[in-house]
């Protein structure tokens, strides 16, 4: 055989074991895809865990769909010399929503007997009246003996519980009961304002 011929079969045959050995290697796994940058998904905290019937349909709300937003809770009313409160509300809401910002509205006929209607007649009061769109919570208690579970937990929280409509407790994002406003302090008020600012930078 020619020097060549052998060369060449020398190079086959180390070909052949080359291929044969890359065929042993047990197969990786596929790379794992890159880490998403998007944040997780907020957890909800203890606060949250409830259910309220939707003002205007009375659709079930689970509460835990605002963890992570923070939350300024207030009792209203259709008949109070606060409800043009709701104006403002809706204003801050609308402002501040892009930043993490919801105003929670939670109809109550507490004090005053001040809000004695149905939810739709609440309901069209508030929209037709003041714009409002916001979330509002059927009429419930939100003080005395036996407030809502809610209110009984930012009660507790806060030692503070409201003594008329319009009053208002700020939530921060990771749940804390962090301040908590009388009815005389108007969602224009700069120590409100600033407070939920100052909320919203955390």
């Amino acid at each position: 055989m020619s020097p060549t011929l052998i060369k060449f079969s020398v190079l086959s045959a180390l070909g052949l074991m080359s291929a044969a050995s890359v065929l042993a290697q047990p197969q990786s796994a596929p790379a794992a895809p890159a880490a998403s940058t998007a944040a997780p998904a907020a957890s909800c905290p203890a606060i949250l865990k409830q259910n309220f019937k939707r003002l205007q349909d009375d659709a079930p709300q689970d509460l835990c769909q605002y963890a992570g937003k923070v939350l300024l809770v207030v009792n209203t009313a259709s008949y109070c010399g606060y409800t043009n409160q709701y104006e403002g509300l809706e204003a801050l809401h609308a402002k501040y929503a892009s930043k993490g910002l919801v105003v929670l509205g939670f109809p109550s006929n507490d004090f005053g007997k001040q809000e004695p209607g149905s939810s739709k007649e609440i309901a069209d009061f508030c929209y037709n009246t003041y714009g409002v769109k916001f979330p509002m919570f059927a009429k419930s208690v939100v003080s005395g003996s036996a407030p809502n579970p809610f209110y009984a937990s930012l009660i507790k929280a806060t030692g503070k519980a409201p003594a008329w409509n319009f009053h208002k407790y700020l939530i921060d994002r990771n749940g804390n009961v962090i301040e908590s406003f009388p009815s005389k302090i108007t969602p224009g008020d700069k120590q409100l304002v600033g407070a939920v600012e100052k909320a919203l930078a955390m």
